[in-house]
């Protein structure tokens, strides 16, 4: 039988995780560098790299399983979105839904602000409205079905306080700037680059916000001895 690696030290774990998000800093800005550059190549290198370098951190810093696999399920939305074909497309949409399924599970079951849940509603129905005509037939119902897991997984964020609430109000942003694009809506300017700019700075802060909120008692939270159930 063989005997299981012995545990990081403290310190050591501590040096590893910061060295995983000051690369996960940089890949964001190779990305973000490439988008603006008009660097397809550079586009298609760095942001595989993101999601895993994310979960990789929350994995040395202890963070509860179910926020890693939410982020690796984001890695897997990020790859087949490069990929130019309706199946990824919605194939990419699948497992960012996933992924959404994996926060709710982490936020538990704490209220969310009063006022908070109208008003992600009457978003949520006027994005459907606006972007249902444009949308190619087979995507509608996906879309629709997909824009309310996301206005919901970012109502139930806030229950964990603003900065993970933000972090579900960023994501929210960032994926109705892809639907707009599909739905043949005015973009903003350099929208890849927004689009890339918000979901890195959505994630991050889901993460961190999660990462703090797992000291107290949530679904997934990583037992005493730094393992998930």
């Amino acid at each position: 039988m063989t005997t299981p690696p012995a545990p990081l030290a403290p310190r050591t774990r501590e040096r590893l995780a910061a060295a995983l998000l000051a690369a996960f800093a940089l890949a964001v800005l190779a990305d973000l560098g490439s988008l603006l550059a008009g660097a397809e190549t550079g586009h298609r290198i760095a942001k595989p790299l993101l999601m895993p370098l994310l979960a990789a951190f929350v994995a040395v810093r202890g963070g509860p399983r179910t926020l890693v696999a939410a982020l690796l399920l984001g890695w897997g939305g990020d790859v087949f979105l490069l990929l130019d074909a309706a199946w990824a497309f919605l194939a990419g949409m699948g497992l960012f839904a996933l992924g959404h399924l994996c926060y709710l599970r982490l936020f538990g079951r704490a209220a969310p602000p009063r006022g908070l849940g109208p008003l992600y509603a009457v978003l949520l129905v006027a994005a459907v409205a606006l972007l249902w005509p444009g949308l190619p037939a087979e995507l509608r119902l996906p879309v629709a079905g997909y824009a309310a897991l996301l206005a919901f997984t970012a109502w139930r964020a806030s229950a964990l306080g603003a900065v993970v609430g933000a972090g579900g109000a960023l994501f929210l942003v960032s994926d109705l700037i892809i639907a707009t694009g599909i739905a043949g809506l005015p973009q903003p300017p350099a929208a890849d680059f927004w689009i890339m700019f918000l979901y890195c700075a959505a994630q991050l802060t889901l993460a961190l916000g999660v990462l703090t909120a797992s000291a107290r008692t949530l679904p997934g939270a990583p037992a005493p001895d730094g393992r998930a159930g």
